[in-house]
């Protein structure tokens, strides 16, 4: 906003430079009589003082007219100076601000690892990069609008101006380094084809993709994708489930969403050479009291719900816990 302001009040500048060679040209003309060429030439060297001879030898109405016309023209030249000089410097340094923040930011992707790509950041983008900033989570965002991806970085978030379905753009957001990619483009065929590419990229990369219909679900499915959202469903569901079981939900989304809350949801994954391997459900809720251990997903994909104590942990295996925030800290810090 402040260029434009500047640009116009520079294009002001011209004009009334501009003007004051019309009146000088005119004055001439009138006051001596002179030939246009004449009254220009001479309206030329008066208002840049290069210190040539008159034309023509001046009347005193010429002389005082050749005062006022340089007046006005050294005002005019200082009005434009004054405007030029502060947009060069805006220009030259936000492009350089620019160019700095580029590089900062190519800087901060390239040291990602273990991450999250997220594809699109339309609204539902929008929606998952808000929760993940709240999660503490290392991400990085990918969209092929660049007004889009200047949003994304006035929010604070790590952007790639690109397609995401191109294997280029997906190095670039180090996708062979990355633990989740989350297709959230607009269209069911770009987040088919993203899967497809992604999955290409890196086999072992967990996927979640937005899906718009039936159709597109089962197609994400074939080509690899871990979890299919249907957001008109989701949606859907939540608001009948606030309509039949509303305090049900407040709770559940309050310990899942919020971290300022006493009691939280949260899901760990029990490490190669972690002391939890191999020890019981039973166990680890003993060693950890007030911690619970709602549910297992074990490394084959087999979620065991309410896992009975005798259940033994693996590498690998999921643990869907409840508790303090402490608790599950200390519960953390051994899964490792």
């Amino acid at each position: 906003m402040n260029r434009v302001r500047s640009w116009h009040r520079l294009l002001r500048g011209i004009g009334l430079f501009l003007f004051v060679i019309l009146v000088g040209v005119i004055g001439y003309r009138v006051i001596e009589g002179w030939s246009f060429l004449d009254s220009l030439f001479m309206t030329v060297i008066t208002l840049t003082t290069v210190g040539y001879s008159e034309v023509h030898p001046l009347s005193p109405a010429g002389r005082i007219f050749s005062i006022i016309l340089i007046l006005g023209g050294v005002g005019s030249t200082l009005y434009i100076l004054s405007t030029l000089v502060p947009y060069m410097l805006e220009t030259i340094g936000t492009e350089f601000g620019i160019q700095l923040g580029r590089r900062r930011m190519e800087a901060n992707i390239e040291k990602l690892d273990n991450h999250f790509i997220l594809c699109g950041y339309g609204r539902v983008g929008q929606e998952i990069a808000g929760v993940f900033k709240r999660e503490g989570i290392k991400f990085v965002v990918i969209d092929v609008d660049e007004k889009v991806v200047d949003k994304a970085q006035q929010d604070g978030y790590l952007a790639i101006l690109g397609n995401a379905t191109e294997d280029e753009v997906l190095r670039k957001a180090r996708i062979e380094q990355a633990r989740v990619l989350v297709a959230a483009l607009g269209s069911d065929a770009d987040n088919t084809y993203l899967t497809l590419t992604a999955r290409g990229l890196k086999p072992d990369l967990h996927i979640v993709a937005r899906a718009d219909s039936e159709e597109a679900a089962k197609k994400l499915q074939r080509v690899g994708a871990g979890h299919i959202v249907p957001p008109h469903i989701l949606g859907g569901r939540r608001m009948a489930m606030l309509a039949v079981r509303p305090t049900a939900v407040d709770f559940v989304e309050t310990i899942l969403f919020s971290r300022e809350q006493e009691l939280l949801l949260e899901e760990l994954e029990i490490k190669e050479d972690s002391v939890l391997s191999q020890l019981t459900v039973g166990d680890i809720e003993e060693r950890f009291p007030g911690v619970r251990i709602l549910a297992v997903r074990k490394k084959d994909g087999t979620l065991l719900s309410n896992p009975v104590p005798k259940t033994i942990l693996k590498d690998s295996d999921r643990l869907v816990t409840f508790g303090t925030a402490q608790q599950l800290q200390a519960l953390e810090n051994c899964c490792q």
